[in-house]
């Protein structure tokens, strides 16, 4: 069973080699921030999700996650997320697909000798309002087929240190995400346009899921993808 958990726990910070804090500090600072952007760069790829609820067009990062987004495309090409339904919705938090069961027990990997792979980090990329991210069940090589789109739109900027973030991360946290997430899955795109799907979709009526009875995400009448169109792909072998 693949499932975000949602405990808020502390907040993550990223290491840096640097002997001097202050080069630390500056150097995050001063990292390149893909997911402020809408424009699609030339190390980037784009795909459209198409869903019952309307399309989701998100560009991903193939240089900062390139399992998760090798993994993604190629699954999309074989037409895999075809059908699948958003299984799991919390509203204001996240929507969740991925999976053909439509049950949350289900995934695939075409890479990592098509088992499962370890979560991939980055200090660029972060689980802001519109952030696509992998779901895993845990530390370890535990991601696969099964992702989520951040979706909070509540300021979450509250505790977050620029010591450990990005000034210009701080302030996109102000239009919401969920923080609590980063260094525990892999960022590997963020939604460029068709948020407004992304709110319906974590808006529809749920029940308590069956997997966990306790948290109230089965959709009642799950929206579900009915394609992905690979609007700029990528090439894995330059």
């Amino acid at each position: 069973m693949v499932l975000i958990v949602v405990i808020i726990g502390g907040l993550l910070y990223f290491a840096n080699s640097s002997d001097s804090k202050t080069d630390a500090k500056n150097d995050l600072q001063s990292v390149e921030l893909p997911q402020l952007s809408k424009e699609v760069g030339k190390d980037e790829a784009e795909v459209q999700i198409q869903t019952t609820a309307g399309n989701i067009n998100i560009k991903l990062f193939p240089k900062l996650a390139p399992m998760a987004v090798e993994n993604f495309l190629t699954l999309a090409k074989e037409g895999y997320y075809k059908n699948n339904e958003f299984f799991r919705v919390i509203n204001d938090f996240m929507i969740q697909t991925g999976d053909p069961s439509n049950k949350g027990t289900g995934s695939k990997s075409v890479v990592n000798n098509n088992k499962p792979f370890a979560t991939e980090i980055s200090n660029q990329l972060y689980h802001i309002r519109g952030a696509v991210s992998l779901a895993n069940s845990g530390p370890g090589e535990t991601s696969s087929s099964q992702f989520f789109i951040v979706q909070n739109p509540q300021a979450a900027e509250q505790g977050l240190s620029t010591s450990k973030y990005p000034e210009k991360i701080i302030d996109a946290y102000k239009k919401g995400g969920s923080p609590f997430l980063d260094g525990q899955y892999t960022v590997f795109g963020q939604v460029i346009s068709g948020m407004d799907v992304v709110d319906k979709i974590a808006a529809g009526k749920v029940e308590a899921n069956p997997n966990n009875p306790q948290e109230e995400s089965s959709p009642v009448n799950p929206e579900k993808i009915t394609g992905v169109k690979i609007i700029k792909g990528w090439d894995f072998k330059k």
